[in-house]
């Protein structure tokens, strides 16, 4: 534990008692989310053992967890092949006391509600920072939105002129000239809204979600059942700053 931050011990933290309560003997497919808390999740899953890892298949979000899983030496499997999932475990960049998430910082958003979809169960884990009143308060660059390149512009004029986002911008790259693409060859725009906006994210993301171009939009809501945040403070014994439960409503 004296080896990582405090930061990494909460992630770690919150990690581990996600799949210790979520990830279960019975449980053959598993979905593997984004994120710096992710590979905690797969430390932790490769802690349960080999016997029970054996005949179970993990189907990834991205790159970066299909990375994790090979390198586990776990087993491999898509969603195409298994389009019904027991358990999704995924980070979040928010959440706020309803688990409606903000997702998309690492541009994998678009995978990551598809997986979250198609699990029985969907479980978000992250440290103490991302635990919010409301969305976006902490998380300021703004939802997320996945476009396609030839839709960009025309995007961003409707979410600046229309659906009241004056700062929405393309997201750049950081080591590589021009934008950001993601797995699926698309473009990410963030846009950020104001707090009467937010407020009703499932309306904003209706809006958003009907603007031509737009492939998917980086909130999540009505999605998770539980989400795990590690303590700020921690001490020798785990525990949680505390679970926020929601069971998913039948209609």
């Amino acid at each position: 534990m004296s080896q990582l931050s405090a930061i990494e011990q909460s992630k770690r933290l919150a990690a581990y008692t996600a799949v210790d309560n979520h990830i279960l003997p019975n449980h053959k497919i598993i979905g593997i989310g984004s994120g710096s808390t992710v590979p905690y999740v797969v430390e932790r899953i490769v802690q349960q053992g080999a016997e029970l890892n054996k005949d179970r298949v993990f189907i990834p979000t991205g790159f970066q967890s299909k990375e994790l899983i090979i390198s586990s030496h776990l087993n491999l499997g898509d969603v195409d092949q298994f389009p019904t999932i027991d358990v999704t475990i995924d980070g979040a960049d928010e959440v706020d006391p309803q688990l409606n998430c903000i997702k998309g910082g690492g541009a994998c958003h678009l995978r990551e509600k598809v997986l979250a979809e198609a699990a029985k169960t969907f479980i978000v884990v992250a440290d103490y920072r991302k635990n919010s009143e409301y969305l976006g308060k902490n998380f300021s660059q703004g939802v997320p939105i996945e476009v396609v390149p030839f839709a960009y512009a025309k995007v961003l004029r409707d979410l600046r002129e229309v659906l009241g986002s004056p700062n929405a911008s393309l997201r750049m790259a950081k080591a590589k000239a021009g934008p950001v693409v993601s797995d699926n060859g698309n473009f990410v725009i963030d846009a950020p809204f104001s707090r009467g906006l937010i407020n009703d994210p499932h309306t904003l993301l209706t809006k958003i979600k009907m603007l031509t171009g737009v492939v998917e939009v980086g909130l999540f809501c009505n999605i998770a059942q539980a989400a795990y945040f590690g303590n700020q403070v921690l001490s020798p014994f785990p525990s949680l700053e505390y679970m926020l439960t929601r069971l998913r409503t039948e209609v």
